[in-house]
């Protein structure tokens, strides 16, 4: 039996015997259910576009289900265009009336719209067919709850309810509400095809438009977002992490994204425009043009300027990590201070035992004897840069989300979510971290930095040692952006500078860890699963951060299944590699499935292909889900609650 204060809790909410068993054979009946759709993705990469289609479609999962109830009655033509009026309700209604009214045919609209609502009608009823009527009523704006409801019971087989039926419509669309109903009813069909969605890291960098993908995430109840190294940098950003503010300026110009950071995010590029015009105005900076995949609608910069704040910031950048290093010797990084092995006179740098020439000699702002001070210019650029994320209101609402449905890691449904990797050594054995006197490795690790980015945001600094925790806090987001035994980077070095300054392939190759290459034995699944405390047998791993190249016949599952790496390549700089355009991993009741998508086109229909990876038989139930182990937890507080009204331990009312 729970205490007694617990029980007067709960005896609140379900105030006699009768209510609380109503409630327990509720419960019951909900375990018997089918578990809801699962939708996967990682490495958005700000693509706005591509995403939102993803989402509105199901990742191609409402066009099947159109073609499985519809076959024989519609068209391919006309499931097409139903599928079209799903996506996007305000572009095609907007679209349909316009070509009814050019034809002067306004009653060819209303039937239009009368025709529309039928259809979408017995979609939302084949796709709600394994929730409860509760759970749709939920997801149903309260104006039309009473509407949609009716229609939704409606049976066809029967005169009386069918002229009831069309009394209803006809009443809707006689009023001029056709449309808003319509939208309402795509909205549904949306919210129950994807009844949770899971978000494996990096949303923000090199698509344009992360904000937008934020704003669409939020509309969602049951979202969790792993926090990837792109992430992460935006909010060392946030929290004033100067090398963080100019990786995510620098990131963002080399991809011509002046809209994102001026007039979405409210940075104010203005001084870094005029610091760079003063000090490489006569630089042509040719190794920094930026990749031109997006216009800016708002704020066109020609690419020449364009390319010297490039180059400025870069500079600027190497400065400040340089720092960053030099003040934490625990990174093990110093093989990233290059400043100081540049020859200024000779135009090279010594790397690797060997003298490189640089392709870009031209260093104007950096003083030979302190190479990582900062000029006064650029000092008070900087501040101004930090002060613009500091105060982005947008960037704000944006990062609340991140840290209200956000993590490190996460386990659900027996299911190992994380960005990048779980260090390892050559031997399959946990990497390790030694810090303050600890030791941290495998979900110790992962523990100890998703604690420290929560400390870089949430701590204020109110007292001495309270700073301190900060200051320490916000200097590892930049470790966790490219530190060598970082979860979230998983490589050796980050070669960044190699990229712009040298022509030699071999300085570039930045090597993988370990677990890369081991994850694809299950015996190390097994042993990772195992350190989370899941099923080694059961569970499953699912990351992303480095991009599957299907083309080269590489494949987003390993491990005999037990492993999937689902960034395919969603942001278009990466479909040249991997020759997709992104996976979605689609988990439901029967079976774990890829979805592997072709690019984006506005307009264009494009199905991804499917491939079904684990089929179960039978399939499984909400009382095999983490949902159905805390409704058998209420259950038993429920049942606790009945034993003590029967036993009058509390009175009932």
């Amino acid at each position: 039996m729970k205490d007694a204060a617990y029980l007067r809790l709960l005896s609140r909410e379900f105030p006699n015997r009768q209510s609380a068993i109503t409630e327990i054979i509720n419960l019951s009946a909900i375990l018997e259910l089918p578990k809801g759709t699962e939708y996967f993705f990682s490495d958005i990469h700000g693509e706005d576009k591509a995403f939102i289609h993803l989402l509105r479609s199901s990742s191609g999962i409402i066009r099947s289900k159109i073609r499985e109830l519809f076959a024989k009655s519609m068209t391919e033509k006309e499931q097409s265009e139903l599928a079209a009026l799903i996506y996007y309700p305000k572009r095609k209604l907007k679209k349909t009336e316009r070509e009814f009214l050019e034809r002067e045919d306004p009653e060819g609209f209303a039937e239009w719209q009368r025709l529309s609502i039928y259809r979408l009608i017995c979609l939302c009823r084949y796709v709600s067919s394994k929730y409860t009527r509760s759970k749709v009523r939920k997801k149903i704006p309260k104006s039309y709850v009473y509407i949609i409801e009716e229609l939704l019971q409606v049976d066809e087989t029967e005169d009386d309810k069918q002229t009831y039926y069309r009394s209803i419509v006809n009443a809707i669309v006689g009023i001029g509400s056709g449309k808003s109903l319509i939208t309402t009813l795509c909205d549904l069909i949306h919210s129950l095809s994807i009844d949770s969605l899971h978000i494996i890291g990096d949303i923000f960098d090199r698509g344009p438009h992360p904000d937008l993908v934020m704003e669409e995430l939020r509309k969602y109840k049951d979202v969790d977002v792993e926090w990837g190294n792109h992430d992460v940098s935006w909010i060392g950003a946030f929290c004033g992490n100067q090398a963080c503010v100019c990786n995510v300026v620098r990131i963002a110009l080399s991809y011509n994204h002046f809209d994102l950071l001026e007039d979405s995010y409210g940075i104010n590029l203005r001084p870094l425009s005029m610091f760079a015009q003063e000090a490489y105005g006569t630089d042509p900076c040719s190794r920094f043009q930026p990749h031109l995949l997006d216009q800016n609608e708002y704020d066109a910069v020609s690419p020449e300027l364009a390319a010297r704040m490039h180059k400025a910031i870069a500079i600027i950048q190497f400065k400040l990590e340089g720092q960053l290093i030099m003040r934490h010797p625990e990174y093990d990084m110093e093989d990233r201070l290059l400043l100081q092995r540049i020859d200024y006179t000779a135009g090279t740098i010594s790397m690797g035992g060997r003298c490189i020439p640089l392709s870009d000699r031209n260093f104007p702002t950096v003083d030979p004897k302190d190479p990582y001070r900062l000029t006064p210019a650029e000092e008070k650029l900087v501040d101004t840069l930090t002060s613009s994320f500091r105060h982005s209101q947008l960037l704000k609402k944006h990062l609340r989300f991140l840290f209200a449905h956000g993590q490190l890691y996460k386990i659900v449904n027996r299911n190992l979510l994380f960005h990048g990797c779980i260090p390892l050594r050559r031997d399959g054995s946990f990497d390790e971290i030694y810090v303050q006197g600890k030791t941290y490795a495998g979900r110790a690790l992962m523990d100890y930095f998703d604690q420290k980015i929560r400390d870089a945001y949430f701590l204020h600094g109110d007292d001495p040692g309270e700073a301190a925790a900060r200051a320490e806090a916000v200097d590892l987001l930049w470790y966790l952006w490219c530190g060598k035994r970082s979860p979230l980077f998983g490589k050796s070095r980050i070669t960044t500078f190699e990229r712009y300054f040298t022509d030699d392939p071999q300085l570039k190759q930045e090597d993988m860890n370990p677990y890369y290459e081991l994850s694809n034995q299950p015996e190390i699944v097994e042993q990772i699963l195992s350190e989370f405390g899941i099923s080694p047998k059961l569970g499953h791993i699912v990351n992303g951060h480095v991009p599957v190249r299907e083309k080269e016949g590489e494949l987003p599952y390993r491990a005999g299944g037990r492993l999937f790496v689902i960034d395919g390549g969603l942001a278009r700089s990466y479909h040249q590699k991997t020759g997709i355009a992104g996976y979605t991993m689609i988990f439901n009741s029967r079976s774990i499935a890829i979805a592997s998508h072709k690019p984006f086109a506005e307009g264009h229909e494009s199905s991804p292909k499917v491939e079904v990876i684990e089929h179960f038989e039978p399939r499984i139930r909400v009382a095999d889900t983490d949902t159905g182990a805390l409704l058998k937890s209420q259950i038993e507080d429920l049942q606790d609650l009945l034993q003590a009204y029967q036993e009058g331990q509390l009175p009932e009312s």
